[in-house]
């Protein structure tokens, strides 16, 4: 198979990975296949879907062209600094363009041991490749900057974790795997020519209009910083926790990437915390802005000492934007909650109302998603289902009255005020409990047809379906609280 890869990192930047081939697998098929973004990526559906795709999905075989390597960076994990960590279980195969103009990498997830692998296998089990497949194409259809999944590749092969379980290889699709982490690994070695090479790679791969400004490495930390915080308002807006935001999961792209303990709220709870070993709730979700501003500031270390100016006004300057990250971070999330209540125009009351809201959703243990869905139907004259979300509906009638004059001081037509609403409010998430039936289906009973119905659902998370309720209700009360695991 021909691919047309490129490789500008590996060509660029010696020095920032080692080669290295992936690991063979036994009988590799193909569970799924992203065939728009196949399509988006200028790939041949047709000779993707057989054992030549499932092949070079797989690692078995490479593509002509393809260049395989592991690349290398550190990372802040918990706030503790290791200062070398690096593609562990993931290869960078190729970079390609796609119909837009835009250059993309390929990454082989699950391929195998590299030189970073840490004493791990370095490989992948079928139930985290399904669920990072699932949830990042669920975070693509909310419109959320994302890493995509190409293609999951299932193996006959077994890895050990807690228990036997079978192996597969996600092919992930991103716009770089650039991390706060890869400056990281050369700060910390005081290897200032590396920094700057990867500074320089990063702007002109993501950030081109920064090259021609007079301070160009403080204009590229903006322009990291703008695009995290509208990344992580994003997140917050659809009730979504990363649960593990290192340094070394932090994309200079503005991606959200690694999605191994992640999980999205039932229950409007601002501490929520779903992953395991995330005992003082550092990644909460409530967290989540201060923790993007301080990973920003690992950046910031890194790119300080690239100016030879007198330090302490560099790091002055740096500290001034670093502190506007809130002010970009307000507005972004604030056009987002606008949206989901129905707001066209900005009145300065607005924050007072969203958060009132959201002091109700905590006190009442209202569902996230539903409580914004179902908003919508109170604009067309129905308060049941939204008042249904509240343990005390009670306490809804004033903040409702407050609302719908509100709202209809800007869009006169409840019709059009709702499909305004409804069209940035999911009626359907990968719901915790729903994505566990679906992988327990995969991986104990060798069924992908949940998977694939759960997919399918999530793929087109605005249309309401009578035929898809099931997917649209959190769980009952009565479950146990959700706990999530990073997958290696």
């Amino acid at each position: 198979m021909t691919i047309s890869f490129s490789h500008t990192f590996a060509n660029e930047l010696e020095g920032f990975y080692q080669s290295c081939n992936p690991e063979k697998c036994t009988s590799p098929r193909i569970l799924q296949l992203n065939a728009s973004l196949a399509e988006e990526l200028g790939f041949d559906c047709r000779g993707l879907k057989d054992e030549q795709g499932a092949a070079v999905f797989s690692g078995n075989t490479l593509p002509d062209n393809a260049n395989p390597i592991a690349q290398v960076y550190a990372g802040h994990q918990f706030g503790m600094f290791t200062p070398q960590l690096g593609d562990g279980r993931a290869l960078l195969i190729g970079e390609v363009v796609d119909g837009k103009g835009e250059r993309r990498d390929i990454q082989l997830k699950g391929s195998g041991r590299t030189p970073f692998s840490r004493g791990g296998d370095g490989k992948a089990a079928l139930g985290p490749v399904l669920r990072e497949y699932l949830v990042s194409e669920a975070m693509h259809r909310f419109g959320i900057a994302t890493t995509r999944a190409l293609a999951a590749v299932g193996t006959e092969d077994w890895v050990t974790r807690e228990e036997l379980k079978p192996r597969a290889v996600l092919t992930r699709v991103s716009a770089s795997h650039i991390r706060v982490g890869s400056f990281e690994f050369f700060a910390a070695r005081g290897e200032w020519d590396q920094v700057r090479r990867l500074a320089d790679y990063a702007i002109d791969r993501h950030f081109p209009d920064v090259k021609d400004m007079k301070d160009v490495y403080l204009d590229f930390f903006k322009s990291v910083m703008r695009k995290q915080a509208k990344l992580i308002a994003d997140w917050m807006s659809i009730g979504f926790v990363h649960g593990v935001m290192n340094t070394d999961n932090m994309t200079i792209s503005g991606e959200t990437i690694d999605y191994g303990p992640c999980a999205f709220m039932d229950r409007y709870v601002p501490a929520t915390v779903f992953s395991s070993i995330d005992d003082h709730g550092r990644y909460a979700y409530e967290n989540q802005p201060k923790i993007g501003q301080w990973n920003l500031a690992q950046l910031a270390k890194a790119l300080i000492p690239l100016y030879e100016d007198e330090q302490e006004l560099v790091i002055q300057r740096f500290v001034d934007e670093l502190d506007t990250f809130n002010d970009y971070y307000e507005t972004f999330w604030l056009e987002n909650m606008r949206a989901k209540l129905g707001f066209i125009n900005k009145e300065e009351g607005d924050r007072d109302l969203i958060n009132q809201l959201l002091k109700l959703m905590h006190e009442c243990d209202a569902d996230f998603t539903l409580t914004f869905r179902y908003l919508s139907k109170v604009r067309l004259g129905s308060e049941l289902e939204f008042k249904g979300q509240f343990s005390n509906s009670i306490n809804t009638s004033e903040w409702l009255s407050q609302w719908l004059q509100r709202v209809s001081r800007d869009e006169p037509s409840p019709e059009r005020s709702a499909l305004i609403m409804d069209a940035v409010n999911p009626i359907y998430i990968p719901r915790n409990h729903k994505i566990e039936e679906a992988l327990d289906a995969a991986v104990n009973h060798n069924d992908l047809e949940p998977f694939r119905v759960m997919l399918a659902v999530v793929s087109e998370p605005y249309s309401e379906r009578r035929s898809d309720d099931e997917f649209a209700k959190p769980p009952l009360t009565t479950s146990a609280p959700y706990v999530t695991f990073c997958g290696t």
